[in-house]
């Protein structure tokens, strides 16, 4: 007892050490919880593909290739070690053989794409931007109708993962979030997803998954990080201050639409089984001595445009993959334009939200649907685009929709949850 109470006496004694003892091996204990439950992730991760491993397959077939494109440089140069840690012993486990393509400055994946041979898979290991590079660099090849129908899988390592939600279920845990998409990667489950083909003027074609963002809060964004020094209060700050060196926000923009078009319907995963011999003749011998009356060829009808003249703070052309499996009537994108209502108090408001969620809209702005639109900007305007997070300068631009153009993998767990949303 008296030890007990000596103990005690010292804690009470140099208590300003025991309060730094305490708060270190707390910590500490946090720490290594963490670093605890991401090895039962793995652990878990790793059993279950193990199964897909063990999967026994015929003498003629051959182990599945994947090609990874992988950016070291991004979440702050920790890509790599998150990748070879948490997503390469998985692909390993489950039989696959991977080559994997480690990019080295900005650009570097566009121009990869161009020498890429012919795999089971794609595999992109970075965030929006590495996305975004291996997408542009894959339809600007010659033949990119042969390489679109292969199927790609995104591995969210960067700061910005804006496709991420829409294919997977996204957790606080980095790598849950890679183990989780590696494992829809195995379990061979693929959607459908529109891609934004964007044409300047004088540049090659920009191809985005996510969409084009340009206005007074995309500027904002790109300077929230200059006032670090203000902790909490950073954002805040920066939109406070853009209000007054640039209010107002408004500015005009012209906009030309063209009409959505109808959607078609969905090819059958797999191909219907071939008709017997038998049948292939008499259909043949009945086409031949009655061969069905020929169509006369339809007039192509001339493109129509309609003119829009849109005065907004923000405005933001997107696709409809933040919800890839919902059932559409026409294959469109979406125009839409905050109102030039805002005070200074609703643009700081409205700014602290986008800057979680930049699809995020405010109920009274103005939303279009169209199957193309071009964009041209007000003389003098200087400024840049974001699109699909990604900084271009900006310009007049052509935008048109590439309805259902690539497959990602996506988790059944994901897609069921975006179906039974309501629409």
């Amino acid at each position: 007892m008296a030890r007990v109470v000596k103990v005690f006496r010292t804690l009470r004694n140099h208590w300003k050490k025991s309060t730094l003892a305490v708060c270190v091996l707390s910590y500490g204990g946090y720490w290594l919880y963490g670093k605890h439950c991401d090895s039962v992730v793995r652990r878990e991760a790793c059993l279950l593909a193990r199964e897909f491993g063990r999967q026994q397959i015929a003498p003629q077939e051959r182990l599945k290739k994947a090609t990874v494109i992988l950016n070291p440089s991004a979440c702050n140069g920790k890509a790599n070690n998150l990748f070879e840690k948490n997503a390469a012993p998985i692909l390993h486990l489950a039989g696959v053989e991977i080559t994997v393509v480690k990019t080295d400055y900005e650009g570097q994946a566009k121009k990869l794409m161009e020498f890429m041979e012919q795999t089971d898979m794609l595999i992109v290991a970075g965030g929006d931007g590495t996305l975004q590079e291996v997408i542009t660099g894959l339809l600007r090849r010659p033949d990119q109708e042969a390489f679109s129908s292969t199927p790609i899988g995104f591995i969210p390592l960067g700061s910005h993962n804006s496709l991420s939600p829409s294919l997977h279920f996204l957790s606080d845990n980095k790598v849950k979030d890679i183990t989780a998409a590696t494992l829809s990667i195995l379990k061979g489950e693929t959607v459908p997803v529109d891609v934004l083909h964007i044409k300047g003027e004088t540049q090659q074609p920009v191809f985005a998954l996510i969409g084009l963002r340009w206005g007074a809060f995309r500027d904002v964004a790109a300077k929230i990080s200059k006032y670090w020094y203000l902790g909490p209060l950073k954002t805040n700050a920066a939109h406070w201050f853009h209000t007054l060196r640039e209010w107002p926000l408004v500015q005009d923009v012209s906009v030309s639409l063209m009409a959505p078009r109808p959607r078609p319907p969905d090819l059958p995963p797999q191909k219907a089984p071939r008709p017997n011999l038998l049948y292939r003749i008499l259909c043949r011998l009945n086409n031949y001595w009655s061969p069905p009356p020929e169509e006369p060829p339809k007039s192509e009808e001339p493109e129509r445009w309609e003119e829009q003249q849109l005065s907004t703070p923000e405005l933001y052309i997107q696709t409809h993959n933040k919800n890839p499996v919902e059932k559409r009537i026409n294959d469109s994108l979406m125009i839409c334009a905050e109102p030039q209502t805002f005070t200074v108090g609703d643009f700081i408001t409205v700014g602290n939200k986008k800057v979680k969620d930049p699809t995020l809209f405010t109920e009274n702005s103005t939303k279009l649907e169209a199957g193309a639109c071009q964009l041209k900007l007000p003389e003098g305007a200087a400024g840049f685009y974001n699109i699909d997070n990604e900084e271009y300068e900006a310009m007049p631009v052509e935008i048109s929709l590439l309805p259902r153009k690539l497959r990602f993998f996506m988790s059944a767990e994901r897609r069921e949850q975006l179906l039974s949303q309501p629409q």
